[in-house]
């Protein structure tokens, strides 16, 4: 239950926010308060504070103007603080992360009478690595820190890489810059950057001679006190993977609230995605044979290394003839020959399933890259003990130092390598959906390569273990987190139980200001010519006045429409990958601006995250239904299941996701409270096919246009 005590503390600060800023409540916004503040509130604890009850989750639909951010901050805030917990806020995307850190937490620290730290968590890969800096200031450009495997492909000897590091050196010697990467003022090549920064395994922590001037542990010293962390989905779903507590506080002491939660489970699928490139692997390792003598000579004096050191030549010789087998096993099995690869094609294993001679050459890879990694964590560890002058391991600190990250790496690709090749020799269980199983034959720098690749098609199961049982309590938000305007989809894709709480809220927009029309140029796009000309016929009918963003399914199509219109009407086109997004979105307020027209056409990723308010944009215009066709690996091995048990994966996959593109799509054009246009429809199989009627009923209350006539709502 929500005490009295807090109860009134969180209406206090709403409404000295609401006074401060001289906003109106909004209904929708007092709602996600109450809900939030009623579920994280009414979570119960034993007496050490673990979390007992298990509806300690809440989803919450809140679109456009409900004021989210302000609502779960000023509900989940007071309740964190109240049950000792941290607050971590996760956002998917740098715009939202950003807002969130540089416009919504001031205000409130500012007008909310509420007392609070916060804090932005990054990843060890985007800060400096202060040993790193010093062997590059020193010119220890053969030290094999330096990765081997890089060295080779990286130009190391330019004059603007040392006029950089002396610059990064200056500035953060100065405190004038914190070591973050993104708060350089210049963009840092990736190249140049992994020479500079480290990664968990490679850093020695406190047994480092620079740990009181690293620059990740600073920031992390500055998380440990922080109430409210703002992170990203990636980095929340990187700290689970390595068992939660790495970066962020462990799981059991957070609050989490993930919004834009809508990606949180394409982002998961993502990290338990499991890859291996066979020539990359052969470099490694020969590079790691040729290797041998300079790690014997500096580290074979401790007779544990000594004896490690002296197995990795039979390791090796077991490993490379497999992976030339593995290499012609592939060619074989994807009906290619041998040495094949100027372009980037996909085989993927019906049903997730892997042939049974890749699974008896997997299983035998899956030893042998275990032995090496276990041998490769045994040298890390000794290396790292070496560096703690407490610890007498028999080898100076001086000698172990240089080869720790390379040995750190190493231990790293062996894993992967293990994790793949496990991945690759298990069956499945029948009753499950499977994992995707699948060979890329690609070019890389002008050599063929092939890549294994193992992948879930779902991270339900995952994120119901790591996240949601792990976490004291969470809240999941987005504008669009319905299909259909059901929540079964996130559910089943998320591993959200049916207990936790779900709401849908009322938006504080008239919709009605806005008419959603299917117009006669609509036709069944199956006919892509005529759809083609259908699109090319309405752009040529648009008011030269007016602020347009078209979306279209496909490159191709939009390319084809783009080259056939005339030069007069072609000139008010801004083009996605014609100009950098930004530039594209300022060319096209200017025009806006100076009273001139101006039509955007973009693909998929224009249908979320443009913000174009008021006159910027008063018309969308949505080629086709956005379906997609599963053709990826994943995507395909999904369906193939559902069907394998008397599914449609259509109406269970692609129709649901179809909905929830199509409200993002109709949402770029309602931004403010008074803001109104038009929504065209160029796709008449929203009017024909039984499964429109669902699309459209899923959609806000606009008003309605059929072939020019207005319905009756």
């Amino acid at each position: 239950m929500l005490d009295e005590a807090l109860k009134g503390d969180i209406q206090t600060a709403y409404r000295r926010v609401l006074e401060g800023l001289e906003l109106t409540p909004r209904y929708g916004q007092r709602l996600m308060i109450a809900e939030i503040a009623r579920t994280l509130a009414g979570i119960q604890a034993d007496d050490s504070g673990k979390r007992v009850s298990d509806e300690h989750v809440c989803v919450l639909e809140a679109g456009t103007g409900t004021g989210k951010t302000l609502a779960y901050l000023l509900a989940a805030l007071p309740v964190a603080q109240a049950r000792g917990k941290r607050l971590v806020i996760s956002t998917a995307t740098v715009a939202l992360q950003e807002q969130v850190l540089h416009q919504d937490l001031p205000s409130l620290k500012a007008h909310s009478g509420l007392t609070f730290d916060y804090a932005l968590a990054k990843g060890r890969g985007r800060y400096l690595c202060v040993a790193n800096l010093e062997k590059v200031l020193d010119g220890a450009e053969d030290n094999p820190t330096l990765s081997l495997f890089e060295q080779a492909l990286e130009s190391r000897d330019g004059d603007d890489f040392h006029a950089l590091v002396k610059s990064l050196a200056e500035a953060y010697g100065s405190g004038r810059w914190a070591g973050d990467r993104d708060s350089w003022p210049e963009a840092i090549a990736d190249p140049q950057w992994r020479r500079l920064t480290t990664d968990h395994r490679q850093c020695t922590n406190r047994r480092c001679g620079h740990f009181n001037a690293c620059a990740f542990f600073r920031a992390r010293r500055h998380l440990d006190s922080a109430d409210i962390i703002v992170a990203n989905h990636d980095l929340v779903l990187a700290d689970l993977s390595l068992g939660g507590g790495m970066v962020l506080p462990k799981p059991a002491d957070c609050i989490y609230v993930f919004d834009e939660g809508h990606h949180l489970p394409d982002k998961a699928v993502e990290h338990f995605t499991h890859r291996f490139a066979v020539n990359g692997a052969l470099r490694w390792l020969r590079t790691l044979k040729k290797s041998l003598t300079e790690l014997n000579a500096a580290l074979a004096v401790q007779p544990t290394l000594a004896r490690l050191l002296a197995g990795f030549p039979e390791a090796i010789a077991a490993i490379e003839p497999r992976l030339g087998e593995i290499m012609a096993l592939g060619h074989q099995l994807a009906e290619l020959p041998q040495g094949s690869g100027d372009e980037s094609r996909h085989h993927r294993f019906e049903m997730g399933r892997a042939p049974l001679a890749l699974r008896e050459q997997a299983s035998a890879l899956v030893v042998v890259f275990a032995t090496l990694a276990r041998n490769l964590e045994s040298m890390a560890d000794i290396l790292r003990e070496s560096l703690d002058p407490e610890k007498h391991t028999g080898l100076p600190k001086e000698q172990a130092e240089p080869w720790l990250p390379l040995i750190a790496l190493l231990h790293g690709r062996a894993l992967e390598a293990h994790a793949l090749w496990l991945t690759m020799s298990e069956e499945d269980d029948p009753a499950e959906p499977p994992r995707a199983r699948w060979l890329t034959f690609e070019p890389v720098a002008g050599e063929p390569e092939l890549v294994y690749s193992a992948s879930p098609v779902s991270a339900a199961h995952t994120l119901a273990r790591t996240l949601w049982g792990s976490c004291y309590g969470a809240v999941v938000t987005s504008a669009t987190l319905t299909a259909l305007g059901r929540f079964e989809r996130l559910q089943e894709r998320a591993g959200l139980a049916n207990r936790y709480r779900y709401q849908r809220l009322p938006s504080p927009f008239d919709y009605s200001r806005a008419v959603l029309s299917v117009p006669r140029e609509a036709v069944d796009p199956s006919n892509r010519e005529v759809h083609e000309q259908s699109i090319i016929d309405f752009v040529a009918g648009l008011d030269h006045r007016e602020a347009v963003l078209m979306l279209f399914s496909s490159r191709a199509q939009l390319r084809a429409v783009e080259k056939a219109l005339p030069k007069m009407l072609a000139e008010r086109v801004l083009a996605q990958d014609r100009l950098p997004k930004r530039e594209l979105i300022e060319r096209h307020r200017a025009r806006v601006d100076a009273g001139k027209g101006s039509i955007i056409f973009g693909l998929a990723s224009f249908a979320e995250g443009i913000d174009l308010p008021g006159d910027y944009l008063t018309h969308v215009v949505i080629t086709r239904l956005p379906f997609s066709v599963p053709d990826d690996p994943v995507g395909a091995t999904l369906a193939e299941w559902i069907e394998s048990r008397g599914g449609n994966p259509f109406m269970r996959i692609s129709v649901p996701d179809a909905s929830i593109k199509l409200v993002q799509a109709c949402g770029r054009l309602i931004r403010k409270e008074q803001d109104s246009g038009r929504i065209t429809l160029l796709d008449r199989r929203v009017l024909t096919r039984r499964y429109g009627r669902a699309l459209l009923d899923a959609l806000p209350p606009f008003s309605r246009e059929i072939d020019g006539v207005a319905q009756l709502p």
